[in-house]
Formats: structure tokens, sequence, C-alpha cells
């Protein structure tokens, strides 16, 4: 097969949320660390932007066997369309237990995030991986959404009259 090199940075927020998500847990091996330069090499880091700078390092960063973890059910949740049940913890150390239909996951500059369909709080709501202190699959399918419509910085489409 031939080498082939072409060079495309104009990915929308949902993609890269999607090979963020793919490199959540790919591990330490050879192609983790070979999918982690690529990406790195798809943005301009001479752009002294502090925040896209904080991002790509933890975009790119390998993750702890416990956060792979996470990912992994998280993962397995948005591909299947299924509910996940979070125990978390929020900034102020309150846990709640809460059943949540992910969408997709995003990391903004040094958290990852799980965003979603939170059914407690009936509403968009994003969960910072650091805070879920436990993920299980329960089975029950969620609504599909699309991720685009879920991510921060996207162009809205105007209503039809």
């Amino acid at each position: 097969m031939a080498n082939v090199a072409t060079h495309r940075t104009d990915l929308t927020a949902a993609e890269i949320a999607a090979l963020a998500l793919s490199l959540a847990h790919l591990g330490t091996g050879p192609q983790a660390a070979t999918a982690r330069r690529a990406l790195r090499a798809l943005f301009d880091l001479d752009t002294h932007d502090d925040i896209v700078t904080a991002t790509l390092g933890t975009l790119t960063a390998t993750l702890d066997a416990s956060t792979a973890d996470r990912a992994r059910v998280v993962a397995a949740a948005i591909t299947e369309h299924r509910v996940v049940r979070l125990c978390y913890g929020d900034a102020g150390a309150n846990v709640t237990i809460r059943e949540v239909e992910p969408v997709t996951c995003l990391v903004h500059r040094d958290h990852w995030y799980l965003v979603g369909w939170c059914r407690m709080r009936r509403g968009v709501r994003a969960f910072r991986f650091d805070r879920i202190l436990a993920v299980e699959a329960t089975g029950l399918l969620a609504r599909p959404r699309r991720a685009d419509r879920y991510l921060p910085f996207q162009r809205r489409t105007p209503a039809a009259a």
C-alpha cells in the first residue's frame, strides 16, 4: 500500500470529539503513540493559543487505567445508543447517581467531558471524567442524538420558517 500524505485541518468539533474518544482508550501501545502523534500534527501549535495548546496536550496524553476503563464503557454506550448510570461527584463534592444518554465526549483544556442528556436534570449536561466515580452500562436504549448539536462553539442553522 502506498503512503499517501494529505492534510486536513478543518475537522469539526464532532469529528475531533470522536477522535478524542477513540484515543482515550487506546492505551500505551505503538498504535496509540502513532495516533496521538498524528492528531498533534493536524493542528498548528504555532498559534500560541493557550486554550488550544492545553486542550491538545490533554487530548493526546495517555489516560490512567481507571479513566481509560470509564472511557471504554462510555464509548460502547455512545456506539450502541445505550444509557449509562453514573456515580458523579460535582464540584461541591455532592454525589449523585444519574442515568445519562451519552452523546459524545470532548476535551477542553485539562479535562475530559462526557456530554449527554441527563435524565435526572432533563437536559444536556457535561460531566468531567475525573468526577465520574463509577460508570456502568444499563442496557436501556437511549434516543439517538446528533453530537454536533451538543458540542460548544457550533454554528447553529437558523430554524426554517
